[in-house]
């Protein structure tokens, strides 16, 4: 899905609160998108008072002054995100906001959407006085996480966020949420409405969607009917439920909610009289004309712990590998309400 303004505007502030001073034809590039672009949101943001511009480049407010980092002067830490993923970057922000804070210089690198990608990136970074790593591996199938056994191997103090690394990984330093009690949560607050009949629509192109999809399949065991599809937009969602007779959704992420709704409403289906609907990400789900019930991950605080872990492991505090889960809330809005009995 094509990125929202709103969120390239975050990752611009980010790269220039990290590195002080960014070429806008080096944000263009690490952004993926056209210099008109970056000009244009950086006009915006300089009009809005969040960072200068200057001849080419674009300068933070404040200048970025830093303690003595935590071991060697010229160290940093690499911060490898993937591209377009509005959800990761509020992890990211968590991260760098942490390490800024304890005097840590932080590169952000973006991976494209290309498998294997990240490799080059870490390579790189290792070369260029990287003191430690902290990364989020795109991970589209659970092949490619198997392929990066590599990781395992990289030198420096090296942090997983919102990944539960297995196989030749598993004794990786990881932090994430609980995505099984995310799901826990959203099919109790249905079946606690009343809600016996429920479809979910989640991707398979993620870890995050395979831990739901699993997770739905052992909590709904118990339910009169419970299915799970794909989603996409060829799943023609509002069939499915038309024919599960299914008084509620689930559905991974926050766009895909709204689209649902969207289309609900399109075709008669009131939501939520006719059809209960809970979003998982909480990124968006708010802002759509039914305010979306939503799982809300411990993003920023994801990013957060897993850089003082990052901290920890550099300063010699913690020997052994930590794997650290974080549990969701839900945010109970309008797309949900007690199922009634005609």
């Amino acid at each position: 899905m094509r990125e929202s303004s709103e969120a390239r505007r975050q990752r611009i502030l980010a790269v220039t609160a990290s590195r002080g001073t960014v070429k806008v034809s080096d944000l263009a590039e690490e952004l993926d998108v056209s210099i008109v672009t970056i000009r244009r949101d950086v006009e915006e943001l300089a009009r809005l008072g969040r960072l200068r511009r200057g001849h080419g480049v674009v300068r933070s407010l404040t200048p970025v002054q830093r303690p003595e980092p935590v071991q060697a002067a010229n160290g940093s830490i690499a911060l490898v995100v993937p591209e377009r993923h509005t959800y990761l970057y509020e992890t990211m922000n968590g991260a760098r906001k942490t390490l800024e804070e304890a005097g840590m210089r932080v590169v952000l690198h973006i991976a494209p959407q290309v498998r294997g990608a990240e490799r080059p990136i870490v390579e790189k970074a290792l070369t260029d006085s990287v003191q430690g790593l902290l990364m989020a591996p795109r991970w589209r199938t659970s092949e490619e996480e198997t392929e990066d056994d590599w990781l395992a191997g990289t030198g420096v103090p090296t942090v997983f966020m919102e990944r539960r690394p297995s196989g030749g990984l598993r004794a990786m330093n990881s932090v994430c949420s609980d995505h099984w009690y995310g799901m826990h949560l959203a099919v109790k607050h249905l079946t606690d409405l009343g809600h016996r009949r429920i479809v979910l629509a989640a991707r398979d192109d993620s870890p995050t969607a395979r831990v739901l999809r699993r997770a739905f399949q052992e909590i709904s065991a118990d339910l009169e009917d419970a299915v799970t599809v794909l989603s996409s937009p060829d799943t023609g969602l509002v069939d499915v439920l038309r024919a599960h007779r299914a008084t509620a959704a689930v559905l991974h992420g926050d766009e895909d909610a709204l689209m649902l709704v969207q289309q609900m409403m399109s075709a008669g289906v009131d939501v939520p009289g006719m059809c209960s609907v809970v979003s998982y990400d909480d990124v968006v789900a708010s802002l759509g004309s039914i305010p979306l019930t939503a799982v809300a991950p411990p993003k920023t605080e994801v990013g957060k712990v897993a850089a003082e872990l990052l901290l920890r492991k550099l300063k010699g505090e913690v020997t052994a590998a930590e794997r650290i889960e974080l549990l969701p809330t839900l945010k109970i809005r309008s797309s949900t309400e007690r199922l009634t009995v005609s």
